[in-house]
């Protein structure tokens, strides 16, 4: 039996590497293409290697191909995988480096194209100085651009979402001027809330970052082959480079043209198995899928190196002749922003609106620790449950240090049905140097709680 995956990263990976685990080489071949140059790495630390958080570009790289071809797997790089044959049970590649078609036949097939950014018709490309943030290959991109002669000085970064906030961060750790343009009221106002989001953006501007929201872009300025500005509706903006942070979508043109299912958010149609929906022997996983909203029952696109990693396993391990599932998603994510840490879990107060939920809201400022102990900070937590019956909906938190993580337990509570009031008693850990008596989780369960009283 041969298996043929399109994509080398984490769900195509994973599913090859579970799919070898159960299945010997004697009795399953695997061939893995690739466009890009890496394997298994980590999109999410791009931003990170590039401000200098991160020393090594190869760090960010959990298993490189050699790895991967010594446990049994044929991984092959800069190959473009240009048509989808399910009639003939073949994939067509274009070899990137030497040129020439491949035409590999295959019994089973793993979808695992990840998503790519959007791009306005405006954008340009990287031989200009504009770049994307999607690939290892994108971030190598980067660097060169930032290391070669004439040094950029000024940045202007298009989006202020993960990427976007991240990317400006990392500009101004290389020492550059940078202007942040975000069409909403706020940065990140796909991820939080405005008032949460205006915690945000007061420590972007900390950093000396210009901020300009209800921002519009006309177009970019290439004049002599290199980006010279980005055009507003205010005048131009002068640039060295420009980055895109406006969002991703599927990579489902080739699902498409073979005639995979797509779903309303773009992304291929699966299981919970990770098989493709009224397709014999392919499966689909990652950035490229839509999956199932757990809270509002509805499809949704959440790429995220979380879910990649757990949906390439399930459809690698169903390929071996086991069963797992992925039953879905509750929208947990986390970052940090310059000195914030920010995460959420669940649905915003915009989300929860358009599911159609009537709902409460709290919002309350405690510390990281014990008040009286060295390094204690403030973290801001609100929570959203629902009006009649109390369950919590989604969660923010923004915080200085030891923030973020306290989302796993607001996940946890989301996942599972919990209401506010229930939180209230959940034995969560406590000393002096790692939280308050009353832990930040459970005093905005008691704020909540009071909310839902009120409104009965």
């Amino acid at each position: 039996m041969k298996l043929v995956v399109v994509g080398g990263d984490a769900a195509g990976m994973s599913a090859a590497s579970q799919a070898r685990k159960r299945i010997g080489p004697g009795d399953l071949e695997i061939v893995v293409f690739d466009r890009g140059h890496f394997t298994s790495y980590s999109a999410c630390g791009i931003p990170y290697w590039i401000g200098g958080f991160v020393d090594e570009r190869d760090a960010l790289v959990a298993r490189t191909p050699e790895e991967h071809r010594k446990a049994g797997i044929d991984v092959r790089l800069q190959h473009e995988v240009t048509a989808i044959d399910l009639d003939r049970r073949e994939v067509v590649a274009r070899d990137l480096a030497g040129g020439g078609e491949v035409r590999e036949s295959f019994d089973r097939l793993v979808y695992a194209t990840g998503a790519v950014p959007v791009t306005p018709d405006w954008a340009g490309g990287r031989d200009a100085g504009v770049f994307g943030v999607q690939t290892l290959d994108d971030g190598d991109a980067i660097h060169a651009w930032l290391d070669a002669a004439p040094r950029p000085r000024r940045a202007v970064v298009i989006g202020g979402g993960y990427i976007g906030v991240e990317m400006a961060e990392a500009m101004v750790r290389r020492g550059l001027d940078v202007t942040l343009l975000e069409k909403a009221p706020r940065p990140m106002g796909k991820t939080v809330d405005e008032d949460m989001g205006a915690l945000v953006e007061r420590a972007i501007r900390g950093q000396g970052i210009e901020v300009r929201t209800n921002a519009h872009v006309e177009g970019i300025d290439t004049a002599g082959g290199r980006v010279r500005a980005v055009l507003t509706p205010d005048g131009p903006l002068p640039a060295d480079v420009v980055v895109l942070g406006l969002g991703v979508r599927p990579n489902t043109a080739l699902a498409q043209s073979a005639g995979l299912p797509l779903g309303p958010t773009g992304g291929v149609r699966t299981d919970l198995r990770m098989r493709v929906e009224g397709v014999d022997g392919v499966w689909a996983a990652g950035d490229c899928v839509e999956t199932r909203h757990l809270l509002t029952g509805r499809p949704v696109h959440v790429p995220l190196g979380t879910h990649a990693n757990k949906q390439g396993r399930v459809a690698g391990i169903g390929i071996g002749g086991g069963y797992a599932t992925f039953p879905g998603v509750i929208g947990t994510a986390v970052t940090k922003v310059c000195d914030l840490e920010v995460a959420r879990t669940g649905l915003t107060e915009r989300e929860a609106s358009r599911a159609g939920y009537a709902f409460v809201t709290a919002k309350v400022e405690s510390t990281s620790r014990a008040g009286y102990y060295p390094g204690a900070a403030t973290m801001t937590i609100k929570l959203i449950a629902e009006r009649r019956t109390g369950t919590l909906l989604g969660a923010q938190i923004v915080g200085s240090t030891e923030a973020a993580k306290r989302i796993d337990a607001l996940a946890i509570a989301a996942w599972n049905r919990m209401t506010v009031e229930e939180m209230t008693a959940l034995d969560l850990g406590y000393a002096p140097p790692f939280a308050p008596v009353w832990d930040p989780v459970l005093i905005a369960a008691r704020k909540a709680t009071d909310a839902v009283h009120a409104k009965l």
